[in-house]
């Protein structure tokens, strides 16, 4: 049952974490260009991801309670069945660049939430009238809003390697190819 409940965070977190970041990338952003005003835009696009800050957390937080939760339960087919201890490496500096690349997204919306209002063509696109230091952060953002998805993206087809990862014939072809390589 434990390991039920870690794949269930596991899977519920990073499926939030991936869906949140690419819907606020393909539909906030630029929908918030359709406010009245460009003052409106920036507060569209700020109260929007605003929201979204608390339920990504969440989200991070059951996956990565998840995710250490799946290491537990699997630490003895990790010694046991080659391939596996290098999955869990692989998918664990994903991790950890998708960790980074939140956190840094989260510093530059920051930047860009404590003006409010700032005039905007959209959530990643500064106007001509947006300050400067905002306009920075904006142009990063621009970029960055594709990097969460696209490590959470990763992750999950990781996951999807991992599961069949546990299918009784890779598992068997892993253990003897463990224990071949511990003879020879």
């Amino acid at each position: 049952m434990a390991n039920t409940i870690s794949r269930a965070l596991h899977d519920v977190g990073l499926s939030a974490w991936f869906g949140g970041t690419l819907a606020n990338a393909v539909a906030l952003n630029p929908a918030s260009s359709e406010a009245a005003t460009a003052s409106t835009t920036g507060a569209v696009a700020n109260a929007g991801w605003d929201r979204w800050t608390p339920v990504n957390a969440a989200a991070i937080g059951a996956h990565l309670i998840g995710s250490v939760g799946q290491l537990a339960g699997n630490t003895e087919r990790m010694k046991a069945q080659k391939g596996v201890g290098t999955m869990a490496a692989v998918k664990t500096a994903v991790t950890a660049a998708a960790l980074g690349a939140t956190a840094y997204s989260r510093m530059l919306g920051k930047k860009v939430s404590q003006n409010h209002a700032v005039p905007a063509e959209s959530g990643t696109e500064p106007s001509m009238t947006t300050p400067p230091e905002v306009a920075k952060a904006q142009r990063q953002l621009a970029a960055l809003q594709w990097v969460v998805p696209a490590l959470t993206g990763v992750l999950t087809v990781i996951s999807a390697f991992a599961g069949e990862q546990q299918r009784p014939q890779a598992v068997s072809r892993g253990v003897r190819a463990r224990r071949l390589s511990r003879k020879g």
